[in-house]
């Protein structure tokens, strides 16, 4: 298929269809959680670093079924999963995030998200929000709909404020096939795509922004993915006189047909979410500001990239050319290795190279 085809696979979800068919909404038994936990157990008593765990360092017997599961939706159902049960309550972060990481190395292989080469990164508004340049990740106003910049994110909610904000999904397939049914001449300048900004967090030896653009919609294989983030983008535009009145247009409308398609559901302490950062935005509603450290609305992010996920159009630009700067997307393995202070390497064009 080529970007001005309509797309029929799962990933094309509206509200209702999620609720005739639910697998993506998954149970963590008991027991298995507290098989997690052991294997979270284990690797505090061997010592072992959030960089060093993988896999094969994290056993989880029994748990095969729903990490299956959840890779399944990723991968060719509706483009998410939402567990509940992942074992939150009265548990010291440390071992929280411990167990977090080790339960998502089943699925792929973290990366660092920000400019302190964090692994997991603390949303909230509280003294645990790390240093994030100039994004606004954790602030309590409306998050719209958008991507995070690996494969996959995935949200663990550990607390939520009073007036717990639901969350938002909705597929930007879907959103891709209304638009080309409702206004397909929106699709070139889409499909051409924007510069990204680096939100400061860019190495001194990198440019401030992508320099190249990057496809909101491109196809490859027969799958259309998405690539869209309107404050990474208007950050970038910003540096050059911002959009014109047609793009500001276009934006809009984006916008306001991914709000018309979203999928609203309560986030509750204990509540994973996993986003294919291809097929389906994510965002949340606004909440009041909290009034002391211990009622800041806290999550715990991880991102991950997990091969076989798809193929790209150009994977270096489409895959990796709105993650690779600074100190974001580097592996534990890197960590260890000690190279996440270098510069990503880059094709002539700036784009990261995608081995």
């Amino acid at each position: 298929m080529n970007v001005y085809e309509p797309a029929d696979d799962r990933s094309a979800w509206t509200p209702s269809d999620l609720e005739d068919d639910r697998a993506w909404d998954v149970e963590l038994s008991a027991s298995q959680a507290s098989v997690i936990l052991d294997a979270s157990a284990a690797a505090k008593r061997d010592g072992l670093q959030l960089a060093e765990i993988d896999r094969s360092r994290f056993p989880l017997p029994g748990c095969e079924a729903v990490t299956a599961r959840i890779r399944e939706q990723l991968k060719t159902g509706r483009g998410f999963a939402l567990l509940h049960g992942f074992p939150v309550q009265d548990i010291d972060l440390d071992d929280v995030e411990r167990a977090y990481w080790g339960f998502c190395a089943h699925l792929g292989i973290g990366v660092t998200q920000n400019s302190g080469a964090t692994l997991i990164h603390y949303v909230t508004e509280g003294r645990l929000r790390p240093n994030q340049g100039t994004r606004g990740v954790g602030d309590p106003g409306k998050v719209s709909l958008h991507v995070d910049l690996a494969d996959v994110a995935t949200l663990l909610c550990i607390r939520q404020p009073e007036d717990s904000p639901p969350s938002r999904l909705a597929s930007s397939t879907a959103v891709y096939n209304a638009l080309l049914a409702d206004h397909p001449d929106a699709l070139a300048r889409l499909t051409d795509g924007f510069i990204w900004d680096r939100q400061n967090e860019h190495d001194a030896s990198e440019t401030p922004t992508s320099a190249y653009k990057v496809p909101v919609f491109s196809a490859a294989d027969g799958k259309i993915s998405c690539r869209y983030n309107r404050n990474w983008i208007t950050k970038a535009a910003n540096r050059n006189g911002g959009f014109s009145a047609e793009d500001e247009a276009l934006l809009d409308l984006f916008d306001e047909t991914a709000d018309r398609l979203a999928f609203d559901f309560p986030f509750n302490p204990g509540d994973v979410q996993f986003v294919n950062n291809y097929t389906c935005l994510h965002g949340r509603a606004p909440h009041r500001p909290a009034e002391s450290e211990e009622t800041t609305r806290l999550l715990m992010r991880i991102w991950f990239n997990t091969d076989g996920l798809r193929q790209w159009s150009d994977e270096s630009i489409v895959r990796y050319g709105i993650l690779r700067h600074g100190r974001l997307g580097w592996t534990g393995n890197d960590l260890l290795a000690g190279v996440e202070g270098r510069v990503h390497a880059r094709r002539a064009d700036g784009a990261p190279v995608a081995a």
